[in-house]
């Protein structure tokens, strides 16, 4: 090789260098969507961020990870979720079907991955489990499944159960999805159904207020608006003398009775999964909706002594955690 042709192609791979430095310094960024705000899913959100550090993606060195908080708010996760495409995320992670359809609202290009939703299929989120299709995918939660479990629950918890009241918001459709389910499971019981109107916090005091004397018991259905303000439906429903079940762990530390729910925690590792799988080349449309194998039984002794319930024994030997 010619002097002069060796320093033309040296000065071009030179020139290079930079540019490729560059690229190798380009990092994915990962849009967190939280339903809720940091006290009430922190801890969900950072058993996601630890998953993701085991698979190799670590927060500020392999990847950008953008966090929005919606509050519980459903109305501000639209402009979140525009805040992150924005950002052009590679990758969008989100749980509860309202925050889903608002992400899908601003996007149908970037993967989406939830990581807990009620009834996928039935909300129409998906096409099926198996072949997802569009850009979403995630995990179910399996609310549809549990729902006449959860009911069975309340009549061994609740002797003498004749009249149950199930609080849901009437404008999520998944939450409707479940009231519907658990109206029917009660009602081949022979029990009544009472269904109070609530769409906002606001709603909630005098919903609950209206129950005293009118129900034995309160069925309350997991959603952005019951997870915000979990403690303050605890307290409502202990004031009225009403043992409540619910769909979360989380709702019971917060003085619920009993829940029977999928593994959260496990849900939000199993999503850093999704995302690993996304970043590394698969299709969200090919990557099958996965469902929990394992539910957990909760109760809380102390919510139970302050409504002078006993707790059958057989179902104490059933629980996965006691509260005490």
């Amino acid at each position: 090789m010619r002097r002069r042709d060796f320093i033309t192609l040296l000065g071009g791979a030179a020139a290079a260098w930079p540019l490729a430095a560059r690229a190798q310094q380009v990092k994915p960024t990962i849009g967190i969507l939280a339903s809720g705000s940091r006290s009430t899913q922190g801890n969900l959100i950072a058993t996601f961020v630890q998953r993701l550090h085991e698979l190799g993606w670590i927060e500020g060195r392999s990847v950008v990870i953008e966090y929005r908080w919606a509050e519980g708010r459903s109305e501000r996760a639209t402009e979140l979720a525009a805040e992150l495409v924005k950002l052009k995320a590679a990758v969008i992670v989100t749980s509860g079907t309202p925050t889903v359809l608002a992400v899908r609202q601003v996007t149908s290009e970037i993967p989406i991955v939830f990581a807990s939703a009620g009834d996928p299929v039935g909300t129409g989120l998906v096409a099926s489990l198996a072949r997802p299709g569009g850009n979403i995918t995630g995990l179910a939660n399996q609310t549809q499944d549990i729902t006449g479990k959860r009911i069975e629950l309340m009549k061994e918890l609740v002797p003498g159960l004749r009249q149950l009241a199930i609080l849901a918001n009437s404008g999520n459709i998944s939450a409707a999805l479940e009231m519907r389910d658990a109206q029917a499971a009660a009602r081949a019981l022979g029990w009544q159904v009472i269904t109070p109107e609530v769409r906002r916090a606001e709603d909630l005091a005098p919903a609950i207020e209206t129950l005293k004397g009118r129900s034995d018991a309160l069925y309350v259905v997991i959603d952005l608006l019951t997870i915000t303000n979990r403690s303050r439906i605890s307290s409502l429903a202990l004031a009225a003398r009403l043992p409540t079940v619910h769909g979360s762990r989380d709702d019971v530390e917060g003085g619920g009775l009993l829940s029977y729910a999928a593994n959260f925690p496990e849900q939000y590792r199993r999503a850093a999964d999704f995302v690993d799988k996304i970043l590394r080349g698969a299709k969200p449309a090919e990557i099958p909706i996965e469902q929990p194998t394992k539910f957990e039984l909760v109760i809380n002794l102390i919510t139970a002594r302050a409504l002078g319930l006993t707790i059958p024994p057989t179902l104490l030997a059933r629980a996965d955690e006691v509260i005490e």
